[in-house]
């Protein structure tokens, strides 16, 4: 039985897919001439289609293309070539993130947790020293502290802990769910903050280089700080023409690394390459934000800093590109959906207030031993 779809239809979903027909044409010989209206898939190839290019199969049948928009405010830069298409796989992301948030609001009320005070607490005009150090009180972001760790990626670890520590709810993943399939990619969105007063969400995207995850974190929660909401690219060597993002740009870059103390340690008779290394140390950050801080301070020109970024990041996404993405799976798991709703959800789920199948869903897994050995890695089972 042939299914007469639309061409437009199909075109439409291999594009919004980010597909050329030269992707698909093995597995489906005949798209050319079903996009050309010169011949029409069966029902089974129809569905295996739609599974190819991630889309409901009922969107098929219509008789236009949905417009498809981001629920949140979306801040990518023009520079992004995909900015007004995004893909299926940011938007499941941000759908299934939006489904953890709203479970975890419902569990922060019904435990009679207090909404978080900090949530929407600056805004626009608050002075960006003096909001960095707001912030920086409240996670307990001690730069001696900061300092005495092994390297700049136990520091991220330690930041994700301090912002988990206070009501946020950080993820990091690289995949959509658990489909090491569908790899999410940092040139279409590098996080996004989803605010809330009970449930504040940021979603830091893991396929990302580690140098840059740790601006976006910082970044992400300047958008809670301001009590919004945020689809971002935000890297440290943009200069942001939009409000909110140039502020919270700054912000974030003050709070990992204070200007003041910047200009005090900076040696600006030491080569760049060398002076880089040492306060990426000496400040537990990457070396993409110290090349930003040293221009803040006006230790380099525009140019200088723009050629040394793009240098410095080649170099570390080479490093990243090599090592392997392995590891404990419920370590990466906990990592991916984030402690504090993981171990909200085990434990609601244990005492049989939230059904198996709700939390598998919400977890991305379909396995009970999946989910025992989660709770075991989490400490809540032994």
């Amino acid at each position: 039985m042939r299914v007469e779809i639309k061409p437009k239809l199909l075109k439409w979903a291999r594009e919004r897919a980010g597909y050329d027909l030269a992707a698909l044409v093995q597995r489906f010989p005949k798209l050319a001439e079903w996009e050309q209206g010169k011949a029409h898939p069966t029902l089974k190839q129809l569905e295996d289609f739609a599974k190819a290019c991630r889309v409901p199969i009922g969107f098929l049948f219509l008789s236009e293309p949905p417009v498809e928009h981001l629920p949140v405010p979306d801040f990518r830069t023009v520079s992004n070539a995909r900015i007004a298409h995004p893909s299926p796989d940011l938007l499941d992301t941000l759908y299934i993130c939006q489904q953890r948030q709203e479970w975890y609001r419902d569990f922060a009320r019904s435990s009679g947790e207090s909404p978080l005070a900090f949530i929407g607490s600056a805004h626009l005009d608050s002075d960006i020293a003096a909001t960095a150090a707001s912030m920086r009180a409240a996670l307990s972001f001690d730069l001696d502290e900061r300092r005495e760790l092994p390297t700049w990626t136990d520091a991220l670890r330690r930041f994700i802990e301090q912002a988990d520590a206070i009501g946020i709810l950080v993820m990091c993943n690289g995949v959509v769910l658990n489909n090491t399939s569908r790899k999410l990619d940092p040139e279409e969105f590098r996080g996004f903050a989803l605010s809330d007063a009970f449930a504040p969400l940021v979603f830091i995207n893991g396929a990302d280089t580690k140098a840059a995850q740790m601006f976006t974190l910082a970044h992400e929660i300047a958008h809670l700080w301001l009590g919004q909401s945020a689809v971002s690219d935000a890297q440290a060597s943009q200069l942001p023409k939009n409000k909110v993002e140039r502020w919270c740009n700054e912000v974030a870059a003050e709070l990992l690394a204070p200007l003041a103390v910047v200009r005090e340690e900076y040696q600006k008779h030491s080569e760049l390459p060398d002076e880089v290394a040492r306060l990426a140390k000496h400040f537990k950050v990457s070396t993409l934000v110290i090349l930003r801080r040293i221009y803040d301070a006006g230790g380099i020109t525009k140019t200088q800093f723009r050629q040394a970024y793009q240098s410095e990041f080649a170099r570390l996404l080479k490093i990243a590109r090599s090592k392997s993405s392995g590891g404990d799976f419920y370590r990466t798991q906990a990592l991916r959906v984030g402690k504090r709703f993981a171990r909200a959800l085990v434990v609601n789920t244990l005492e049989g207030q939230t059904l198996h199948r709700d939390a598998f869903r919400l977890l991305g897994f379909s396995k009970l031993e999946t989910f025992h050995n989660l709770g075991r890695n989490l400490g809540i089972l032994v």
